[in-house]
């Protein structure tokens, strides 16, 4: 099998999107060849494509971004495979060594030798999906059945983070769980937990479209949309008492048809990285709950972790995920009554790989320009 001239869109810079054409050659004896054809942006792949870089992490060659993604394959290697052409898969694209302690341990996600497609802390780096084809092993792409869109496909990517997370989290049927942060991830940890027997699932975000999305789909039983503070606090002092006035007023909300305040969570998921809502998270927990880190924001931050220490508050670190992709497509294709329709969240679509800059514009907004909330935004390469 010889190899095939595709086309790829390539990072050479901040905002310097180009479609390339590169030499994909025949897939390895244990990989298969996959059209990718659905891809969803994340919000990784906005912080490189509009500054060549993610936190610290510097982008030292030009790079294809892009790796929540599903396709179909297109060609096998000559290793025994039950994968097939035309199957449709969900890729896991992050490889690990698969030979260290964490990876026999089966937390593979936190392999130091992790090569993850679209990431540039590797080098060379691992090149993402946003490209017509991809070879990838076939240990990693994982079978969608029929009843699930290669756009759920794409799903299975976050959905896998907010599971990993719930996981971790040790939530306990009938408990109350504050999600803070209402974009993609956040909306899918408040779908896990509703799916895992959260009694209530309680949202906040600053912006008001949100929250009420979250509530109005079937995410969250209730919303608070945070004030922004007129004046921007600046002394820890007065950071931490904006977060204790936060904390308090997400205690006495209370959910449609129901008198009882809602009081204290027994699981926060914190996913947007800010230090004000890691603070919040703290104050808005019980005695012995526990707060999941999934937001990757400041990278150093001042908390009040005595408030957290004196109530045993573990703060839990989520980083990816790791054995949940067919856990994930096996949630999807149940149609649980408790699973709200998560194809909601991709409020905007773009077809082909010269409307990927136009797509990136998009998902680096909160409002397209009509108006109209911004939360997921997919690339469709199908022919």
């Amino acid at each position: 099998m010889s190899g095939t001239e595709i086309k790829a869109s390539v990072l050479h810079g901040a905002k310097d999107l180009r479609v390339e054409v590169r030499n994909l050659p025949a897939p390895a004896a244990d990989e298969v060849q996959v059209a990718v054809q659905a891809t969803g942006l994340c919000g990784s792949d906005l912080h490189y494509f509009r500054h060549f870089r993610n936190g610290t992490i510097e982008v030292r060659e030009p790079l294809t971004l892009g790796h929540e993604s599903a396709g179909v394959v297109v060609a096998v290697g000559s290793a025994s495979s039950p994968l097939k052409v035309g199957d449709r898969v969900a890729l896991e694209v992050g490889l690990p060594c698969e030979n260290c302690e964490l990876c026999r341990e089966g937390r593979y996600n936190i392999c130091r030798g992790m090569n993850f497609r679209s990431s540039a802390k590797a080098y060379p780096h691992s090149q993402g999906t946003l490209q017509e084809r991809v070879n990838h092993p076939a240990r990693w792409c994982h079978k969608l059945p029929d009843a699930l869109s290669l756009e759920h496909g794409a799903i299975v990517e976050p959905l896998s983070v907010a599971m990993h997370a719930q996981n971790r989290s040790g939530l306990k049927s009938g408990s109350t769980v504050l999600v803070i942060g209402a974009g993609a991830v956040g909306l899918l940890c408040a779908a896990a937990s509703k799916v895992a027997g959260a009694k209530n699932v309680v949202i906040a975000d600053i912006l008001e479209d949100r929250v009420k999305f979250a509530v109005d789909n079937g995410f969250a039983d209730a919303a608070l949309t945070v004030p922004i503070p007129a004046v921007r606090p600046e002394t820890v002092e007065d950071k931490l008492t904006y977060a204790q006035n936060v904390a308090e007023s997400l205690k006495t909300l209370k959910v449609k048809d129901s008198s009882e305040a809602i009081g204290e969570s027994a699981v926060t998921f914190e996913c947007t990285g800010v230090e004000s809502c890691m603070q919040t998270a703290i104050y808005a927990t019980q005695p012995g709950g526990k707060i999941l880190i999934i937001g990757m924001g400041m990278p150093v931050q001042t908390l009040p972790i005595m408030a957290a220490s004196l109530k045993e508050v573990d703060l839990v670190g989520v980083f990816r995920y790791a054995n949940m992709y067919r856990k994930a497509i096996d949630l999807l294709a149940s149609g649980n009554p408790l699973l709200p329709d998560v194809l909601k969240l991709v409020t905007h679509r773009f077809k082909g790989l010269d409307h990927i800059p136009t797509a990136f514009d998009t998902a680096a907004k909160v409002k397209d320009d009509k108006g109209d909330l911004v939360i997921k935004v997919m690339v469709d390469m199908a022919d």
